[in-house]
């Protein structure tokens, strides 16, 4: 059992360290807002020094879209809009079960607002249990419970294109009269993918970007919601406001810096005078409820590999959080669709209270219980008996740890 008595010792050192990290981070806002002011005059000059040295960067900053000081309020949308969103749960896979398998089970919803139709909740589960399902990401060094993990991924934009593409074909005039937003949870920008040999990568990333050309031609904008974002992109451009260099020439300036000393202490560049502030943080600061600030174009390298689907964002007070909104280029660059994307996730985001109620109800259909996980081993157990195998059971290690001696 859990000893609070000797954790509430280590909580009084915990507040103390929570009160001086508070001040810290006021004195980097301070320096951050400062920075700011001189990037919004000196926009222009930073964007080109960008575009000069951005290979001989150590970091990778994002870009804006849109003028520094341009903070424009989310339009309300139309009375008339569906908006549709997946979310997933999964069963992993456990050598003490009856059998090494694991399931994935994808929550979908979509809801119609002003049209007299009935909203669909539902999940779509799938059970893994082929040599390939299990074994493949073995050859790359990956854990299956890691690929289980990317599976799911993949099966959320599978789903989320095939509703979309769905309701555009038994609706024709769904895409010509009623606006449709496909809401994902989390970042587009699949940062874990950067570290995965090509062939494991293309595997995940190439399902996910072909769901994606599938709702760009039903013309069905996307949106990544994330909350709680601990991003810095948007704040790295600052850098180059504070570089002292005359060129942000990392290479050449600043070698060695961004990696760690032999004490295990990180060697932070001359640049990195806010640093760990979060984007969410500078923003909280600077934006009203309901206005957004300009879109950025992120430069992660995965997106290299991501062709016309290039992620940008932008970060909106929803009243109770800075959230942190991406899209596709193809949504960005299309002005009025992207306003209604924009007016569909704030409309969301309050009848859901803080939080977009579609993804709240994606998950609500996606969650695995207890009880459902026990129910599931239990049909398997039914069907392998029917099959003709004997000794069906769990490991003696399992069985013991669900039931205590003393």
């Amino acid at each position: 059992m859990l000893d609070l008595m000797k954790l509430a010792q280590q909580m009084q050192g915990m507040s103390q360290h929570i009160n001086r990290e508070a001040e810290a981070s006021r004195k980097r806002i301070e320096i951050a807002l400062h920075l700011m002011e001189q990037a919004k005059l000196n926009h222009d000059n930073l964007m080109k020094k960008h575009e000069e040295f951005k290979l001989r960067m150590l970091f990778k900053p994002a870009t804006p879209l849109e003028a520094l000081n341009h903070y424009p309020y989310i339009v309300e949308p139309p009375t008339t809009h569906t908006v549709l969103a997946t979310d997933g749960s999964q069963i992993a896979p456990s050598a003490h079960e009856i059998a090494y398998c694991y399931l994935i089970n994808v929550g979908r919803v979509i809801l119609h607002y002003g049209q007299s139709r009935h909203p669909i909740l539902d999940s779509v589960p799938e059970i893994y249990y082929r040599p390939e399902d299990l074994y493949l990401s073995r050859q790359w060094g990956i854990k299956t419970e890691e690929w289980m993990g990317y599976r799911r991924t993949v099966s959320e934009a599978m789903i989320l294109a095939e509703s979309g593409t769905q309701l555009v074909e038994i609706s024709p005039y769904q895409q010509l009269t009623v606006p449709t937003l496909a809401l994902v949870d989390g970042s587009l920008v699949y940062w874990f993918l950067e570290q995965l040999p090509s062939e494991a990568r293309d595997l995940i990333l190439q399902p996910i970007l072909q769901s994606w050309e599938q709702l760009r031609l039903a013309k069905i904008p996307l949106m990544g919601y994330v909350s709680a974002s601990r991003s810095s992109e948007s704040l790295s451009f600052l850098r180059l406001q504070a570089c002292s260099f005359e060129e942000p020439n990392c290479l050449k300036n600043c070698p060695g810096m961004g990696g760690m000393s032999l004490t295990g202490t990180e060697k932070k560049a001359p640049c990195q005078v806010f640093d760990p502030l979060r984007d969410t943080v500078l923003w909280e600061s600077q934006l009203k409820p309901g206005q957004r600030s300009p879109f950025w174009r992120s430069n992660s390298s995965i997106l290299d590999l991501y062709d016309h689907h290039q992620i940008y964002f932008c970060y909106v007070n929803m009243g109770l959080e800075i959230a942190r909104l991406e899209a596709p280029a193809w949504v960005v660059e299309n002005p009025e669709q992207l306003e209604l994307a924009l007016g569909m996730v704030m409309a969301q985001v309050q009848k859901g209270y803080g939080y977009p109620v579609v993804l709240s109800e994606a998950h609500n259909q996606a969650v695995v219980t207890g009880g459902d996980r026990a129910r599931f081993f239990a049909m398997l157990e039914q069907q392998m008996i029917k099959a003709g195998l004997k000794n069906v059971g769990i490991s003696y290690k399992e069985a013991r740890k669900r039931g205590s001696i003393a």
